[in-house]
C-alpha cells in the first residue's frame, strides 16, 4: 500500500485554526533545520548497514581521506540492480577501478575505464520495465479513505484537491510525494511510481536502450536535479556523507565530462557494504521518517519559509527541494 500518512500532517497544517484579532504580535516560525533539530528520537529510522555502501578513495594531494557513503533504496524500486550492487561490493570489483567523469552542473561517475574489466558471474539483466513499479489505484483510495477518516474536513473534493496541491504535480509527474524517506513520482491514472533524479542521486550508467546497465558504472547527481532521467535510468540511491569529495572533483574536459588524461582519474581504492566492514568501522546514520508530524512540518517549513530572513513565503517546493535530513549516529 502506497504511504500518504506525511499528508494527513500537512493537512492539519492547512486547516489549523487562524490567529485570533487578540494575538498582536507577529508569530514566530522555526526554520527548517530547527525543526529537524527539535524533532525525536520516535521520528528517526535507523538506516541498516546492510544498505549502505561505503567508497573509499585514494587519500586527496594533502594525504587526507575521502569517504563517500551511499544509502542503498529499498525494495522494490530497483531491486534488480541493486542485487547487482551488493554482488559487485561483495566481490571488491570497484578496487582499482576509478571515477572517470565530472560534468559541471550534472554528473559524477565511476567505474572501469577500460570496460574490459570482467564482472562477477551471476548478474542479473534488469528490464526497461523496471524503471517503474506499479500500484493499484485501489491503494490510492484507500489512502483518502484514511486521510478523511482522520480529518472529516476533508471529504469530497477537498480531499482531491489537498492531495494534488500537497503531492506537487510538475512538468515530469502528475504527483510527487515521499514515500518510505525517497522522493517518488506519482502516475495515478495508470498507476505507476518511480524514484527521482534529485541533487546526490545515485544512479545507474547504460549504453543505448535496451541496454540498462549491470550496476558496475554508477554515477551521483552534482547539479540541477535532471528529472528528465526519470523512467530512463535506474535510480538506486543517494549520497548520504562525503558529497563534497565529489562535488568539488576538477571538470573533465573531454566530451561528456569525461576525463581525456588518465592521470586525471580519482583511484577508487574499495567500495564494500557497510555491513562487511568492521563493527568498529561501520558508520551509522538516520533518517526523518517521511511518514512523520516532524517532516511534514519540516516539509512545510521549507515551502514556505517564514523564519526571520524570509519576507515572501514561496507558497511551495520543487520536492528535490525538500531533502530528506540524515543524520549519523554513534553507537548501535
Amino acid at each position: 500500500m502506497i504511504r500518504l500518512l506525511s499528508i494527513v500532517s500537512f493537512a492539519a497544517l492547512a486547516i489549523a485554526a487562524p490567529v485570533t484579532a487578540q494575538e498582536t504580535e507577529k508569530p514566530e516560525f522555526p526554520s527548517p533545520n530547527a525543526i529537524v533539530d527539535a524533532a525525536p528520537a520516535s521520528a528517526w529510522v535507523k538506516i541498516a548497514p546492510s544498505d549502505l555502501l561505503v567508497m573509499d578513495l585514494a587519500p586527496d594531494a594533502e594525504g587526507n581521506p575521502r569517504r563517500v557513503v551511499i544509502q542503498l533504496m529499498p525494495a522494490p524500486p530497483s531491486y534488480g540492480w541493486i542485487g547487482n550492487i551488493r554482488k559487485l561490493a561483495t566481490a571488491h570489483w570497484w578496487d582499482g577501478t576509478s571515477i572517470n567523469r565530472v560534468q559541471d552542473n550534472y554528473v559524477v561517475q565511476w567505474g572501469d575505464a577500460s570496460e574490459e574489466k570482467a564482472l562477477p558471474e551471476g548478474l542479473e539483466t534488469v528490464p526497461e520495465s523496471e524503471y517503474v513499479q506499479r500500484f493499484r489505484a485501489t491503494d490510492m483510495e484507500e489512502a483518502k479513505r484514511q486521510i478523511v477518516a482522520q480529518i472529516p474536513e476533508l471529504a469530497g473534493s477537498l480531499i482531491d484537491d489537498m492531495m494534488r496541491k500537497q503531492m506537487g504535480a510538475d512538468s515530469y509527474a502528475p504527483s510527487n510525494v515521499h514515500m518510505g524517506g525517497w522522493p517518488t513520482a506519482l502516475d495515478p491514472n495508470v498507476g505507476e511510481r518511480w524514484p527521482i533524479h534529485c541533487y546526490g542521486a545515485v544512479g545507474v550508467g547504460r549504453n543505448l536502450s535496451p541496454d540498462t546497465g549491470s550496476g558496475a558504472e554508477l554515477y551521483t547527481v552534482i547539479g540541477h536535479a535532471p528529472r528528465h532521467l526519470d523512467r530512463n535510468i535506474a535510480v538506486v540511491g543517494r549520497i548520504i556523507e562525503g558529497m563534497e569529495y565529489l562535488s568539488s572533483l576538477p571538470r573533465g574536459k573531454g566530451q561528456l565530462g569525461f576525463y581525456e588524461d588518465a592521470s586525471k582519474r580519482i583511484p577508487i581504492n574499495s567500495i564494500r557494504l557497510a555491513s562487511t566492514l568492521p563493527e568498529s568501522d561501520q558508520p551509522r546514520f538516520e533518517y526523518l521518517n517521511t511518514e512523520g508530524e516532524s517532516f511534514a512540518q519540516y516539509a512545510d517549513a521549507r515551502a514556505n519559509r517564514r523564519d526571520p530572513f524570509f519576507i515572501k513565503p514561496a507558497g511551495g517546493a520543487d520536492i528535490c527541494n525538500i531533502p530528506v535530513p540524515v543524520r549519523r549516529v554513534s553507537g548501535k
